[in-house]
């Protein structure tokens, strides 16, 4: 994920979601050595893997992987614990690994934390997986296989998803609310620009069925705003420069905008609470913006009542929001083992399968082409091509550099800046106040 956080910068998200698996531990391996001697049930050895988001790889809303697997490696049992909020997974994950206890298997990675786990203070951690599992790297995007490697070479993590971003939108609120419901005319409707996005929110507004907002959340706007420029919280060398940057300015200018002109439904996307979750059970929202690992969180929370009422059309700007990675910890119980099903779960037919079911675009290169995902609809959606929509925004995407302290600046900026002036009424300029004591305390550059 995809994914958020976040997901999916992300995709916490990315970064990021669907509680759709085992519980909601924070990390998977917190079980007792006693009823798990050396990670073997019944002589089987369990794999775990921890994850945040949604990642299609799950026997119940996923893409059946883990049975899959376990049919191919009948002394293989897998486990998934599963969160949805991915600053907290990653916060308990590096405490984790720096105890060298407690860690899972296979750990999910966000992009927002890329730069920090390949970085000096804990490239160490993990297994080489350019070497150990097998992994055919040449398969994957270039730039994916370069966010994951270290200074000296390693590939400390495999690709998972990439976030193309489209918009997500309800066609029955869209026609309650005299706006074009067919996907190129709504396209039409902010093609170009964020700014005509807010405008076409200012439009909703007038005709809006009761109890409903153009856009699920004034956080989730600046993500994707952010996600389509090419300057982000890096300067051009990978240093932390988010107060000159460009893109962050434009996104608060517009999240903003939105929060106080009463656009949004004033929520926190992946929130514990589930009240995002539930927002789109019931149809509180008009739009969110969509990267590719989102529809799977769409069709798991809006639920089959709602099949069919979803859309999704480009977005004003290309931008890429999120996508994540698998990694093995040193200090897991079975590296080899872990290696392996990594390499399996982000191996390109494996991408494809999670496509089909979830709608996480590959990262691998030739799936992107494969008919797999080019002709691929997501019933979900109704015949909405999301394949091509996908594919065709991450033909577009030009990855901006990334610092080791991106997931934890957007944090800050869209959980106490943006959403503390959406649901508080924070002024805006105390709330960047706010946010720059937080980065300056909070970040040892």
């Amino acid at each position: 994920m995809g994914t958020s956080s976040s997901r999916r910068g992300r995709r916490t998200a990315a970064a990021a979601v669907a509680a759709v698996v085992t519980g909601t531990v924070l990390l998977t391996g917190c079980g007792s050595d006693e009823d798990d001697e050396a990670g073997k049930d019944g002589g089987k050895i369990t794999l775990r893997v921890g994850t945040f988001g949604s990642f299609g790889y799950d026997n119940k809303t996923g893409a059946k992987l883990y049975a899959e697997y376990e049919r191919l490696h009948p002394n293989i049992k897998i486990e998934e614990s599963n969160v949805s909020d991915g600053q907290k997974y990653w916060d308990t994950l590096k405490l984790r690994l720096s105890q060298n206890s407690g860690v899972a298997d296979i750990q999910a990675i966000e992009v927002g934390y890329i730069a920090e786990a390949t970085g000096t203070s804990m490239a160490d951690k993990w297994v080489d997986l350019g070497k150990e599992g097998g992994a055919d790297t040449s398969k994957f995007l270039d730039w994916k296989i370069k966010q994951a490697s270290t200074a000296d070479g390693k590939i400390i993590a495999l690709g998972t998803d990439i976030g193309p971003m489209a918009i997500c939108y309800n066609k029955d609120l869209f026609a309650k609310a005299k706006l074009p419901t067919a996907r190129e005319d709504v396209a039409k409707l902010w093609s170009g620009d964020w700014s005509k996005f807010v405008e076409t929110g200012e439009t909703y507004k007038k005709n809006a069925p009761a109890g409903t907002a153009f856009h699920d959340s004034a956080s989730g706007l600046f993500n994707a705003v952010l996600s389509s420029d090419p300057v982000q919280y890096a300067d051009s060398s990978g240093k932390l420069d988010w107060e000159n940057s460009p893109g962050v300015r434009k996104a608060w200018e517009l999240g903003v905008k939105a929060a106080q002109g009463g656009l949004t439904a004033k929520l926190r996307q992946f929130d514990e609470k589930g009240t995002w979750n539930a927002a789109f059970k019931n149809s509180k929202f008009a739009t969110v913006a969509c990267p590719s690992w989102m529809t799977g969180i769409i069709k798991d929370q809006a639920g089959p009542a709602n099949q069919g009422k979803w859309d999704i059309a480009a977005p004003p700007v290309a931008g890429n929001w999120g996508g994540s990675f698998l990694a093995v910890p040193k200090a897991g119980k079975h590296t080899k083992e872990a290696a392996e099903l990594a390499a399996w779960l982000t191996a390109p037919e494996q991408h494809a399968k999670v496509f089909g079911v979830n709608g996480n675009i590959p990262s691998t290169k030739d799936t992107l082409l494969s008919p797999a995902v080019q002709n691929a609809k997501m019933p979900y959606f109704g015949d909405t091509p999301v394949g091509k929509i996908f594919s065709s925004a991450a033909a577009g995407i030009k990855p901006a550099v990334i610092s080791r302290y991106d997931g934890q600046v957007k944090t800050f900026l869209t959980d106490n800046g943006i959403l503390d002036i959406e649901q508080r009424g924070t002024d805006p300029a105390k709330a960047w106040e706010n946010v720059k004591k937080l980065v300056d305390d909070k970040i040892d550059q």
